[in-house]
C-alpha cells in the first residue's frame, strides 16, 4: 500500500510483457525455431533483446553468431507462429491489467502507448488483446530512429499525448524501457516480468509494483 497517490497529466505503457503476456511465449518460439534450423539459441541470449527495437535486437544476434546466421529467417518464422497461436487462443494480459485501465479510465488519466514493437504487429496484439481503443496515443518501434534504452520512443508518447515528460508516469518490464523513461524525464513504475534489472537502473526507478492491480494505489 502506498502512502499518497498523485494524479499524472498522462500514463504512458509499454506492450508486451508489462500489459500483454506475451515476451516469455516470443522467447520459446525463437529458440524452437532456431534450434529447428541448427542453431543454439539460449533464453539469455533472447532476453539481452526484451524491450528494444527490431534493429537493436538483429544487432545482438548477429554479434552473437555471426553473418551467416539466419535472423531474418527465423523472426519470419516465429512471428508467423506467434500469429498462429494467437489467432487461435487470443493474447493473455498480464495480471490487473483491465483493473489497472479501468481506474485510470475513471479518474480521467489520458493513456499512451511506447512500445518497441513495430506499427502494423503492434496495433494487430492490441485489437487481439481487446484494449486498442484504450489508448489516445501511440508510438511504436519503427517510428523513432533510436529505440530503447534511449528516451525517443517515451517522448515520441508524451508530445502526441500534448503533455510534458515531467508530468507522466510510465510503466515498464524491462531494463531498457526502464532506463528510456529515465533518460526522458519520466517517472517510472516498474513491474518484473522475465527479468530483474541491475541495481543501478532499479535505482532510478519512482516505484515497484507487483502486478498491475497493485500500481492503483498510486493514482
Amino acid at each position: 500500500m502506498f502512502t499518497h497517490t498523485v494524479r499524472p497529466a498522462a500514463v504512458i505503457f509499454d506492450m508486451d510483457g508489462l500489459m500483454l503476456d506475451t515476451e516469455r511465449p516470443m522467447v520459446e518460439l525463437w529458440i524452437q525455431v532456431a534450434t529447428a534450423r541448427g542453431w543454439d539459441v539460449t533464453p539469455e541470449l533472447v532476453f539481452r533483446t526484451v524491450g528494444v527495437n527490431e534493429a537493436a535486437t538483429k544487432a545482438v544476434f548477429m554479434q552473437e553468431y555471426g553473418p551467416d546466421f539466419p535472423y531474418d529467417a527465423i523472426r519470419k518464422e516465429a512471428i508467423r507462429v506467434m500469429r498462429e497461436k494467437i489467432e487461435q487462443a487470443g493474447i493473455p494480459h498480464r495480471p490487473g491489467l483491465l483493473t489497472l485501465l479501468d481506474h485510470l479510465d475513471a479518474r480521467r488519466i489520458p493513456l499512451g502507448l511506447a512500445t518497441s514493437t513495430a506499427q502494423e504487429i503492434g496495433i494487430w496484439k492490441l485489437k487481439k488483446a481487446r484494449i486498442l481503443e484504450r489508448f489516445a496515443a501511440f508510438a511504436f518501434g519503427d517510428e523513432v530512429s533510436r529505440g530503447k534504452p534511449e528516451p525517443d520512443i517515451f517522448l515520441l508518447a508524451a508530445e502526441r499525448l500534448g503533455t510534458e515528460p515531467q508530468d507522466c508516469v510510465g510503466f515498464e518490464d524491462s531494463p531498457a524501457g526502464l532506463q528510456g523513461l529515465h533518460a526522458a524525464g519520466i517517472r517510472s513504475v516498474f513491474i518484473k516480468d522475465l527479468m530483474e534489472p541491475p541495481p543501478d537502473i532499479l535505482a532510478t526507478v519512482w516505484r515497484r509494483c507487483r502486478d498491475l492491480a497493485e500500481a492503483v494505489d498510486l493514482f
